[in-house]
């Protein structure tokens, strides 16, 4: 079964297992928690993690953000970090969602499956998702496609696609 579940504490081991194996920038996704421990991932990473859930300690430009995880079963396939609002500089970058699919779950329809849509539906203020993409992503600009995206521009290392609320 597929779903999503917030990061906590209860999945701590599962949830480091799966950051530890994301690059720290693959395609722009940016895994900031890669070279923790597992000690100051439980002590300091997953307690901010939860904390900018919740719009508490944000740094400086920082946006209330929540890390769903993808579950298949007992596996973690895949992490969305859907921001809750933007800032200037979001609303001309990454957008509302950014995500990352394990290594060896690509291929299957994950990304897709979990772009969190109906999660940003109950918290966006806007009335479209912001999403952007490397220019030579081609799955990832399939996986906004397939989720009613459209290009709303381009420049030349990105796609800033968008998705109708």
């Amino acid at each position: 079964m597929i779903y999503l579940k917030k990061a906590n504490l209860e999945d701590a081991k599962k949830q480091y297992e799966f950051l530890k194996d994301t690059p720290e920038d693959e395609n722009g996704f940016l895994n900031k928690y890669y070279s923790y421990s597992y000690e100051d991932f439980v002590d300091f990473a997953l307690p901010e993690m939860i904390k900018y859930s919740q719009g508490i300690d944000l740094p400086k430009g920082y946006v209330p953000q929540t890390f769903y995880f993808m579950w298949d079963d007992n596996n973690i396939v895949g992490l969305f970090k859907l921001r809750h609002i933007l800032t200037d500089s979001l609303r001309n970058g990454a957008g509302h969602i950014g995500y990352a699919i394990h290594k060896s779950y690509r291929g299957k329809g994950y990304a897709t499956k979990g772009l969190v849509i109906e999660k940003a539906k109950e918290v966006i203020k806007e009335n479209e998702i912001y999403l952007s993409v490397h220019i030579n992503n081609y799955a990832s600009l399939k996986v906004q496609l397939n989720n009613r995206a459209y290009i709303h521009h381009s420049d030349e290392n990105e796609h800033y696609t968008r998705i109708k609320i």
